[in-house]
């Protein structure tokens, strides 16, 4: 290495499933020149063999990444002289790691979200603070290019002040199944949808008003999935879950692990070492989470917010409209219009969109509707790869490198207090379930305090 050279940062990546493959195809592959990939940890030693396999394959001649134990987390920190480390496990042991490598003296990439209660997020601002590291929170729809041009529209008063948000966000019946198949369908391990969804979209909120959450009240429940609901309508079939079950053949709701090279190599080969289920039955016991969630909030701004999460939906997609003082501006995003039921996918997620089904692919529409001129349609390229051109670009801010005064002028880049934020509304949704009241998000989060 030449003298002069700087020295790549070393990075860890803790929690090997299919979500770190985009951070670790990254970190070994374009951004390797600036960031060393140095370590694995993980509760199952095949998944990381898996994607060292992956590596290996892409890059000949490199050799593996150190592979350690859940239990040496901190030994490989010291050993590897880690200076960045990458969050990707279960929601609820976010903040157990973050914590730690923050105070090892690293900083944090972390999967949203950040965490899952308002105890752990004040561990984690406490942490950061105390530490002085950094935290980055990886909200890749704030990289969306559409999701940047609304900002860019309410940011330059195109609407003049904004009032009222309407956002209505469908997962279909391929998607919205997929949350109640695997670990997500414990309230527990993620927090419910209100947590590990719609964060993105609180988040969202959040940056384009740029205002805080202060009163929410909310509705929401089981529906669709769930045992109760399968007997009720007849969807049920009588099994725990489909691998190897002739009870799932001709089951829509079911995942066929086996059909996909990536997902069997993560999950179904690695099942003997942790006994994780990745193709539960949706209709099943165990569910406790909500399907159908209603949600009003009001910001600080004094605007307020209507939120609608379906997770049965026939089609794919969300609707959202500001209204504001001089006009109205509506995003209509179609990921799918249908959904065939007899779709298979051989890729790294169980989950197969409307853009790479083909006929069911839907449209991107950006409208600005000023108050007495005729409506104008916004032209956005949606981008290449995923939600919408968002995880390519999130990557390269996260590990690219900048030149002098090119700065963020959007301010995409989210960091552990914007991880907060968009907590506060899902965290006080959930206790608005509960109680069937409205919820302070900011005392709750100020108290750290959700039970």
């Amino acid at each position: 290495m030449p003298f002069d050279a700087p020295r790549r940062r070393r990075c860890a990546v803790v929690g090997l499933g299919a979500r770190a493959q985009l951070f670790t195809e990254a970190l070994a592959g374009p951004y390797a020149d600036r960031i060393e990939l140095a370590g694995f940890c993980d509760v199952n030693a095949h998944r990381m063999a898996v994607h060292n396999d992956w590596i290996a394959s892409a890059r000949p001649g490199r050799p593996p990444v150190p592979a350690y134990s859940a239990d040496d987390f901190e030994e490989m920190l010291r050993r590897e002289r880690v200076d960045l480390v990458v969050v990707c496990t279960v929601d609820h042991l976010h903040d157990h790691y973050i914590v730690r490598a923050l105070e090892a003296g690293c900083d944090v990439v972390t999967e949203k979200p950040m965490t899952t209660t308002a105890e752990r997020a004040r561990r984690i601002l406490d942490a950061q603070r105390r530490t002085g590291r950094e935290v980055r929170v990886a909200f890749n729809y704030r990289y969306n290019p559409v999701h940047s041009a609304v900002r860019e529209l309410l940011a330059d008063g195109e609407i003049g002040e904004v009032g009222s948000v309407h956002f209505e966000w469908l997962l279909d019946l391929r998607h919205g199944a997929d949350y109640f198949r695997r670990w997500h369908r414990d309230k527990a391990n993620s927090g419910g949808l209100m947590v590990h969804k719609a964060t993105h979209h609180f988040d969202l909120v959040n940056w384009w008003l740029g205002a805080e959450p202060e009163t929410v009240y909310a509705q929401g429940g089981l529906f669709f999935y769930g045992d109760e609901a399968g007997d009720r309508r007849g969807l049920a079939r009588d099994y725990t879950r489909a691998h190897g079950s002739a009870a799932a053949d001709g089951d829509p709701f079911a995942i066929r692990l086996a059909d996909s090279a990536v997902l069997s190599a993560l999950y179904l080969d690695a099942e003997a070492e942790d006994g994780y289920h990745r193709d539960q039955n949706v209709f099943g016991p165990g569910v406790s989470i909500e399907d159908d969630m209603a949600v009003l909030v009001r910001y600080s701004s004094g605007a307020t917010l209507t939120y609608h999460l379906t997770a049965y939906a026939p089609w794919e997609g969300y609707r959202i409209a500001f209204n504001g003082s001089e006009g109205r501006v509506e995003l209509l995003v179609e990921e799918s219009t249908w959904t065939r039921p007899d779709v298979r996918t051989d890729g790294a997620s169980a989950v197969l969109h409307g853009s790479a089904v083909g006929d069911e692919a839907g449209r991107t529409q950006l409208l600005v509707r000023r108050a007495w001129e005729e409506p104008r349609e916004v032209k956005v390229p949606t981008g290449e790869g995923g939600h919408g051109g968002g995880d390519v670009r999130m990557l390269a801010d996260l590990f690219g490198e900048r030149a002098p005064g090119d700065a963020d002028s959007l301010g995409r880049a989210a960091d552990a207090g914007d991880g907060a934020r968009s907590l506060a509304t899902g965290l006080a949704a959930n206790r608005s379930f509960v109680t069937g009241l409205p919820v302070d998000a900011r005392r709750l989060m100020d108290s750290g305090d959700d039970s």
